[in-house]
């Protein structure tokens, strides 16, 4: 069994025992400040509701089987935990009074850490719209920041995890630049073809 596959099974575990126990496993600033730094690991793998739940699992699947195949168990479960922890607490001063729960922010590090780890080069899989995807979802966490968007998607803990990620995939690849043009031109790529397409319809 992979450890996305293993990360995945903690998500559904943890998140069925918080929705059926009175037990508290979320992050806050209150938390924190009582002591409970266990709940920095614990919201991670706690989600709101199924839709949040099944939601993240598939970009995890995705994303962490991607990555764990391109730098391993190890390196990838670094990223997966390290986004998650370091985006609860940098996330204090935007959320002081919310709980936080789920792996979005977790995701996005092992996302944005795909996107700059992929080597450049005509294979099958640089060439797949993974890449281009993960641009597509960072724009709109922007879009949902400027526009102020409410609710209860933490879209300023995304970016921070998104950044944490980035980090991570510069440091394991020192031609993470040249990764990133590559990127982004497929990105343009892809946006130009389905232009083309919708055109043609």
């Amino acid at each position: 069994m992979k450890l996305t596959d293993s990360l995945i099974l903690l998500c559904f575990v943890f998140s069925f025992y918080a929705w059926f126990t009175p037990v508290d496993l979320a992050f806050s600033k209150s938390a924190l400040l009582r002591g409970d730094f266990y709940t920095l690991f614990t919201a991670i793998f706690v989600h709101a509701n199924p839709s949040h739940l099944i939601g993240n699992m598939i970009f995890l699947y995705v994303f962490g089987r991607n990555l764990e195949d391109e730098i391993g168990a190890f390196r990838m479960g670094t990223v997966f935990l390290a986004g998650g922890v370091f985006s609860f607490i940098f996330s204090i001063p935007f959320y002081q009074d919310i709980e936080m729960v789920g792996a979005s922010a977790a995701i996005f590090s092992v996302m944005a850490s795909s996107l700059i780890i992929r080597r450049p080069s005509l294979s099958i899989q640089f060439l797949s719209p993974l890449g281009p995807l993960v641009i597509v979802y960072f724009i709109y966490n922007i879009v949902a920041i400027q526009k102020g968007a409410s609710g209860n998607v933490a879209y300023i803990s995304h970016v921070i995890g998104f950044v944490i990620g980035l980090f991570f995939g510069a440091k394991w690849n020192k031609n993470w630049g040249e990764s990133l043009i590559y990127t982004i031109i497929l990105f343009l790529i892809y946006i130009i073809l389905y232009n083309y397409v919708i055109a043609l319809l």
